[in-house]
């Protein structure tokens, strides 16, 4: 396989997707490099990740700071040679009608699910361009894709970035960069936990997540398989999602 010694540095790496994906690309022989703020799950990760014989490290990382994300491409650099794929995980939702006009909710989607991705790319992309290749796999959502009520302003981000990777991947069609947007259904993640103010109607979101959701390595096994083909294969979309949503 063509993940076996790849460096990949991942967002969001201290649960659900993010943790997932670490486990399973060191299970397969990349080297990873997590970043999150949860430092403490970081490290116990790093810990489990070594344990198993796997190679790992940790940096603490908020998306909405772009020293962060520096820092997260300077530590797989520095310490493994290269990085040769980042994994652009990290993202919130606050769940409600436009007309609530939750801007403090909006700001936070915007910072993180929007301008963190551009922080991570704004980071990468010199080391990608200095090496000659690199993969930008960019965790967006099914959201995106079916606009609900309640989600206008939170598939907005998703689909932002959508239009950001293609737009990016237009530019870079010299054969060194590959763009994906991978876009996961239900999930069972922390994601819905903050999402929903009201308790009566996130415990009902959370029972039906825990009920219909994939477990979060399906969504690692996608990651996988796109980082896992031929440098002159690019899979630019992957949709993930429960056989049952509708």
């Amino acid at each position: 396989m063509t993940i076996r010694g790849k460096v990949v540095a991942i967002t969001g790496a201290s649960s659900g997707i993010g943790e997932a994906t670490a486990r399973h690309l060191a299970d397969l022989g990349a080297v990873v490099v997590l970043g999150a703020r949860r430092t403490d799950r970081l490290d116990r990760l790093v810990t489990e990740i070594e344990a198993a014989g796997g190679q790992a490290a940790a940096v603490r990382v908020d998306v909405t700071d772009p020293e962060d994300l520096r820092s997260l491409v300077t530590v797989a650099v520095e310490r493994f040679g290269r990085l040769d794929v980042l994994v652009g995980n990290a993202g919130v939702s606050s769940i409600s009608p436009v007309a609530d006009l939750d801007t403090k909710g909006w700001s936070a989607m915007i910072d993180v699910n929007l301008k963190g991705i551009l922080h991570g790319i704004a980071a990468a992309l010199p080391v990608f361009r200095r090496q000659g290749s690199g993969h930008l796999v960019t965790v967006v959502s099914t959201s995106g894709l079916k606009i609900v009520p309640t989600q206008a302003v939170y598939a907005g981000t998703k689909n932002a970035v959508r239009t950001l990777l293609e737009g990016l991947r237009q530019e870079s069609t010299d054969g060194t960069l590959r763009t994906t947007s991978i876009s996961p259904g239900y999930v069972r993640t922390e994601l819905i936990d903050n999402a929903v103010d009201d308790p009566t109607a996130r415990a009902q979101a959370q029972q039906h997540m825990a009920t219909l959701g994939l477990d979060p390595l399906s969504v690692a096994r996608a990651i996988a398989f796109t980082i896992d083909q031929p440098d002159d294969v690019e899979i630019g979309d992957l949709t993930i999602r429960p056989t049952r949503q509708g």
